[in-house]
């Protein structure tokens, strides 16, 4: 077949089907386009999915992160540590409210963040009387990190802990669904189109504490309150409201809620097929002379992402172009956060974080997401076979 007639394979894409469609047009044929009934099915369902006692949607996962912080009241002087192995957005947060960031290094087996570094530092930052008020783990990949041990030091050295879970949706731990909340305050998913289920843009904060829940709703929609027991002036009636917080308008709308609600429901046969196809690679790759994905055995990973790491790290931008070169478009998470220029500047440098830096040199993610087949696998296998054989 000709090069330009080979479909090209993207790291990750999403399944958009027949019912998804329906489903958001039923909603542009009503009347509600946005901060209508939809967000509200949209957030019960995702209680209903994780188990936690409140679910607020807003319009990505930066903002869900962002009004976490807030509603935690992370302010200047504060410390937010987490994982320098994952999108800027997860530090940036911190930033955002005025606080100071550092990093944990990342366990290089499950390249989640190491309990072993976390104590060590925290154990380091108590004599220094520098402790972190928030500690933002990232459950990268879709694989959870160790809350239990994380709620534990938490509870120890008394900081707040929110988890990152924009990889993780759909995943377990402990033999709950993440996003329970059992060992942290707030939790946070994606739905962007790489992600396990997809709202077009969109993100949520999950927790089971009812205040918290209301600070997330009042500042995720400019800080404004109808509710009559939260108005501070007064009441002049059923059009009254008041602004008692400086806000966002980080709404999600009732398009977006729709798709989320409908791609909700096969959200197991998603991540099935997400390990059904991880599974193969792990068969056909584990010969190579390559390192394939660990899987922690206290949960069931999400399976967001498929990377490979290089014995030879020399071999990555080989392996990188190869794959370019056949239309399959391979992808690297993460550049480490503390190696971005803007980090730099604040002080942080190469040589800071060993594991995640170590990773990042031999790091590739393959494509994987549920309409592949095993056939477009094996053209990824093939190549791969075809550069280190």
């Amino acid at each position: 077949m000709p090069t330009d007639e080979v479909k090209p394979l993207s790291y990750g894409r999403q399944w958009i089907d027949e019912s998804d469609i329906e489903t958001v047009e039923r909603i542009l044929r009503s009347d509600w386009l946005t901060q209508g009934p939809a967000v509200d099915g949209f957030e019960a369902a995702l209680a209903t999915l994780t188990g936690a006692a409140h679910a607020v949607s807003v319009s990505s996962a930066t903002a869900a992160l962002h009004i976490a912080c807030l509603a935690l009241e992370i302010g200047p002087g504060d410390l937010v540590w987490t994982s320098p192995n994952s999108f800027v957005a997860s530090a940036n947060c911190a930033l955002y409210c005025g606080a100071d960031v550092d990093f944990v290094d990342i366990d290089p087996g499950h390249l989640c963040m190491s309990m072993a570094s976390l104590a060590a530092k925290l154990a380091k930052a108590e004599r220094q009387g520098r402790l972190p008020k928030l500690v933002i783990p990232v459950h990268f990949a879709g694989q959870s990190c160790d809350m239990q041990a994380i709620g534990n030091l938490a509870h120890q050295y008394g900081f707040r802990v929110v988890e990152d879970a924009s990889h993780a949706v759909g995943g377990s731990y402990l033999g709950k669904r993440v996003g329970a909340c059992s060992f942290s305050d707030i939790c946070v998913f994606s739905f962007h189109p790489v992600k396990i289920i997809t709202t077009a843009e969109g993100g949520a904060a999950m927790t089971n504490d009812s205040e918290l829940a209301r600070r997330l709703r009042l500042l995720r929609s400019h800080g404004i309150t109808r509710d009559p027991t939260q108005c501070r002036v007064g009441y002049d009636g059923p059009w009254y409201y008041e602004q008692t917080a400086l806000g966002f308008n980080y709404r999600l709308t009732d398009l977006q809620a729709a798709l989320g609600s409908s791609q909700l429901q096969r959200i197991d046969e998603f991540i099935a097929r997400r390990h059904e196809l991880a599974d193969h690679y792990d068969a056909e790759l584990s010969p190579l002379p390559l390192r394939v994905p660990s899987r922690l055995k206290e949960g069931r990973s999400a399976m967001h992402l498929y990377v490979i790491q290089f014995d030879d790290t020399e071999m990555r931008l080989k392996a990188f172009n190869a794959l370019k070169d056949a239309r399959i478009h391979a992808n690297v998470h993460y550049i480490p956060i503390h190696l971005q220029p803007y980090y730099r500047l604040r002080g942080f440098s190469a040589g800071a974080f060993p594991e995640s830096e170590d990773y990042y040199r031999r790091a590739l993610t393959l494509p994987l997401h549920p309409q592949l087949n095993t056939s477009d696998l094996d053209r990824v296998i093939t190549v791969l076979e075809t550069v280190l054989v």
